[in-house]
């Protein structure tokens, strides 16, 4: 089978990229084994060959194969439902690897590897937020900038909150990593999660998505005891706790905590309920140093739980005074997830392709007053160049806070309400990036919509992974989002996006029962369908540079009241 082909090579870049070493095809069978995958040698040496025709590997001489730049590429946005499952698997696999001894303080932890141009200033800063205690430990390793290095570019490494799943499964307790998000702290306490996105079902790593500089308030945190700081969150068993306890008592010796809250059996911690035989517990995201510098204006680029180091390498730079004290009873206002509000909407969708009448889903994004003619320009290019890339051609513009105008564009989830409406099951799955770039185009991103409190188009949209501007005259990245119905439903859903169409909405594509669409896979008997996002010119707006304020699934608007491009 062609998929299982893919899986196989792209694990055989992942042994590569790896190991950043030279390997054979003998050590390759051998981790491919580990993995699941009974390949021999001379299997090995046929899909390497495939591989080094493609670019993705080549050879060196008889010692065997090493992974390109192009490789690294590929493996990077390469068989999109794959990376979705690999994430959890990854960290599950950390965790596993973690061995760090809360008594001696030797063994391996895991680690977020950060890089970022060396200055006093950027240092004093991310230094500052260790002082605070707005991490998982003030121990750090750092690997110096070359003298022949003329960027004067430095890693340093942190110790990740997976390092705290780890010692929790260590200790023989059970744990599953639930979420990573933002907790608001207000006058040095915690009092509730922000956001949230799942472990589970995301090709992005959850606090990876909550790193951009307009979302965290790290810097703010250090000086006032108020902001926003990333968290992650997971469970143990009600039976635990004790144990659980125990353990942060013996790590904060050794300079390892971060622990926001650890819950009672049953008690909702800030925001997230628990079931009654569970515990929460909620620690301090290992990058919110790091984060303190991106606020500030540096370009860091973070890459979450990266490897394991000893923690006998790593060095302290801080003795940490706890800007943050523990969360007590609070309740939290209970996280709301975007889900459950889509459905809500979704309910009350109502438009008729065929009368051109009725309630559709908009998202509206804000801008100022002086920009609002030049943002229209934006999205009138590309209504005019790329109307596939953009759910509908209606819009219209209202009245926005403190004198901004808003611009409403139609919601790729209205083509969930107009299926319902029609007796049709649809469920939205996914949020994505899609590459246009190619033969065919190919997810690279996707985030579900299932636990997560953002529309992931708002996340990728805060992160600039778009280039709406540059599909304009070749490839680019678009958002995108991907449903699915039950493949029985698949004609008379075929008739009901022809109409839909035709009322000026955009599909671009509806896939065979269980087939991938566009890289992205679908659960058995389904049916995926494609629609773009109606972000997308927001997208190009904000690309030229122009602020804008972009809020997905925001409300509904009566068509009839929208104008038409």
């Amino acid at each position: 089978m062609p998929q299982e082909t893919d899986r196989k090579m792209m694990e055989i870049l992942r042994i590569l990229a790896d190991r950043s070493e030279v390997l054979g095809a003998k050590t390759i069978a051998e981790e491919l084994r580990k993995k699941g995958y009974d390949l021999g040698e001379r299997a090995v040496r046929y899909h390497m060959r495939i591989l080094d025709e493609k670019g993705f590997t080549e050879r060196i001489g008889y010692a065997g194969r090493r992974i390109t730049p192009e490789g690294i590429k590929e493996l990077e946005k390469g068989l999109i439902y794959d990376q979705v499952d690999f994430i959890f698997a990854k960290f599950e696999d950390m965790m596993y690897q973690t061995t760090l001894n809360p008594t001696t303080g030797l063994g391996k932890v895991v680690v977020n590897s950060s890089t970022f141009q060396y200055d006093e200033k950027v240092m004093e800063i991310i230094k500052n937020s260790f002082n605070k205690g707005l991490a998982v430990s003030p121990h750090v390793k750092i690997t110096e900038p070359s003298p022949e290095d003329d960027e004067n570019m430095m890693v340093m490494e942190t110790i990740c909150g997976t390092t705290i799943d780890g010692m929790i499964l260590k200790a023989g307790i059970p744990v599953v990593p639930k979420f990573g998000g933002l907790v608001k702290v207000i006058d040095h306490v915690p009092k509730t999660f922000t956001e949230l996105i799942a472990y589970k079902k995301t090709s992005m790593t959850p606090l990876e998505a909550f790193t951009d500089k307009e979302m965290t308030s790290v810097l703010k945190l250090a000086d006032s005891g108020s902001g926003n700081i990333p968290a992650n969150f997971r469970l143990i068993p009600a039976t635990a706790r004790d144990e659980a306890l125990k353990l942060f008592k013996n790590l904060q010796k050794i300079g390892v905590s971060g622990l926001l809250k650890i819950g009672k059996p049953g008690e909702s911690i800030l925001g997230i309920p628990v079931d009654k035989d569970m515990v929460g517990i909620a620690v301090i995201g290992g990058i919110s140093p790091l984060c303190a510098a991106k606020e500030a204006g540096y370009d860091v680029d973070i890459k979450m739980a990266e490897n394991t180091v000893e923690f006998s390498e790593m060095e302290r730079v801080a003795n940490p005074k706890n800007v943050i004290k523990k969360a007590g009873n609070e309740q939290g206002e209970k996280v709301k997830f975007l889900l459950s509000k889509a459905w809500n909407l979704i309910h009350q969708v109502d438009f008729d392709p065929e009368s051109l009448k009725g309630q559709v889903i908009v998202n509206v994004s804000y801008l100022k007053n002086e920009d609002l003619e030049e943002g229209l320009k934006i999205f009138d290019k590309i209504m005019a160049s790329r109307p596939e890339y953009c759910t509908s051609k209606y819009f219209q513009i209202i009245p926005g806070p403190d004198g901004k105008k808003g611009l409403a564009t139609v919601c790729s989830l209205t083509i969930d309400g107009i299926l319902t409406k029609n007796g049709i099951a649809s469920t939205p799955q996914y949020g994505g990036i899609l590459e246009t770039e190619g033969k065919s185009p190919r997810f690279i991103e996707l985030t579900a919509y299932n636990g997560s409190s953002l529309d992931p188009h708002e996340i990728y949209l805060s992160k600039g992974l778009t280039s709406v501007n540059k599909s304009l005259k070749k490839g680019g990245r678009i958002l995108a989002s991907l449903r699915e119905i039950p493949y029985v439903a698949r004609p008379e859903t075929l008739d009901v996006l022809d109409e839909t169409e035709e009322a000026g909405f955009s599909i671009l594509k509806v896939g065979k029962p269980s087939e991938l669409v566009y890289n992205a896979k679908v659960d058995r008997y389904h049916v995926g369908i494609v629609a773009p996002g109606g972000l997308n010119p927001i997208a190009a707006i904000k690309e030229a540079g122009i602020s804008i304020e972009a809020k997905a699934v925001e409300m509904l608007m009566d068509i009839s009241k929208m104008e038409e491009f």
